[in-house]
């Protein structure tokens, strides 16, 4: 599914990325921790294409990603943040909906599905309402439907619950895992809480130095 060979990267005069490998299978769940400025969050902006300067090559679906068209990269992969980043003007519905409106889709069909994702993440009777009437983790789940609106088979989510109080955080964590086993999505999370990686165990790579050093499998992790 995502494929990293030899990805070096720097920039400002510093070495980010050394030499990375990674590999994660079809549906698989997979935390990526490590300490500030370890290049956890440089590895998630190249793979969804916000830096392309780089050497080595990355994967997606057995592609060079470089190759991809752009609206196709979008298809594949969505990213969620910790900021949220909803547009404060629109409506949680509107919100969720311009995923499939930037890709040229019937605004019907697109209504239809942001509500249908909406109901997913429990924001069924929010549609709406705007951001400022929502809570963090309300914010957050309708981050959520709108990175998924158009089915990626990949997500990538950096620090999604880093904003939120614990039982927030437990909360976006568990849908997280629901939609991971309900829709088969590839996840990659970027967390930098241990009480939530504990709690749902599954393989954790860590970073240090631009390099990943260490995999826990969820039995070492739930031991």
């Amino acid at each position: 599914m995502i494929g990293v060979q030899g990805l070096t990267l720097g920039y400002g005069g510093r070495t980010v990325l050394r030499d990375l490998e990674l590999s994660l299978a079809p549906g698989e769940f997979v935390y990526l921790q490590g300490p500030s400025g370890s290049g956890k969050s440089t590895l998630l902006r190249v793979l969804n294409r916000q830096i392309e300067s780089y050497e080595g090559e990355v994967r997606i679906q057995g592609r060079p990603l470089r190759s991809l068209p752009r609206f196709e990269a979008r298809r594949l992969m969505a990213t969620i943040h910790q900021g949220f980043e909803l547009i404060d003007r629109k409506t949680v519905l509107e919100n969720v909906a311009l995923a499939g409106e930037v890709l040229g889709a019937d605004p019907a069909a697109v209504r239809a599905k942001a509500q249908e994702f909406l109901h997913k993440v429990g924001m069924e009777g929010k549609e709406d309402h705007f951001p400022r009437q929502l809570s963090g983790g309300e914010m957050q789940r309708t981050a959520i439907a709108r990175a998924l609106l158009n089915r990626p088979p990949i997500l990538l989510a950096d620090e999604p619950t880093g904003n939120l109080d614990g039982e927030n955080a437990f909360r976006i964590l568990e849908l997280l895992w629901e939609l991971n086993r309900s829709e088969g999505t590839t996840v990659l999370m970027v967390t930098h809480s241990t009480e939530l990686v504990r709690a749902m165990p599954s393989r954790t790579l860590h970073m240090n130095g631009g390099r990943l050093d260490a995999v826990e499998p969820c039995e070492i992790l739930s031991s």
